[in-house]
């Protein structure tokens, strides 16, 4: 895992230096988790391909910022690609509600594209844990964690102090974590 750590940090200090190759190189190793979690905000197809491009765009003109003494180079690529598909749902204005969907359509979001068969042991632990939780606080972990919510338009939607939201999602990422853990 250090190697492919390496690798990439690599890839990214060329990329500073205007190597499209190593541009290349990056999209090749990077894209499917990026895109993955794009889509998961997103949802469209068609939108989360266009972010996409948007985020090897926005790697570009920002390689020369990445620090590797800030952290790894992966979870930065995630930060950028969570981030602009968050800008893509603030710019229309469209913040996607999972309350009006059957539990398994956003269950089908959670799963990792291309993890086959151990995703779905995954997915019946993780559906199983969800359905023990409180309705509200299961609502407000999946929109913070799978739609991107902040937790001010979390305690805007539940009408409840942010504070209180803070203990919901710590209380209940907690008791995820344990039932994970029997469950698994």
């Amino acid at each position: 895992m250090a190697a492919h750590e390496a690798d990439l940090a690599g890839l990214l200090a060329a990329i500073a230096r205007r190597d499209e190759a190593a541009l290349q190189a990056l999209y090749t190793r990077t894209a499917p988790k990026l895109f993955g979690i794009i889509l998961r905000i997103q949802r469209d197809r068609s939108l989360a391909e266009d972010v996409l491009q948007d985020v090897y765009l926005k790697i570009w003109q920002s390689a020369g910022s990445y620090l590797p003494s800030a952290g790894g180079p992966l979870p930065w690529l995630c930060t950028i690609a969570r981030n602009r598909a968050i800008d893509g749902l603030r710019r229309r204005s469209e913040v996607p509600m999972p309350s009006g969907e059957s539990g398994e359509a956003w269950m089908e979001r959670l799963v990792a594209p291309g993890d086959a068969e151990g995703a779905f042991l995954d997915r019946d632990a993780l559906a199983a844990c969800l359905s023990r939780l409180d309705p509200v606080q299961r609502d407000c972990v999946v929109l913070a964690y799978c739609e991107g919510w902040s937790r001010e338009e979390l305690a805007e939607r539940f009408a409840r102090p942010v504070n209180t939201v803070k203990t919901w999602l710590h209380r209940t990422l907690a008791a995820l974590k344990s039932c994970l853990e029997t469950v698994s």
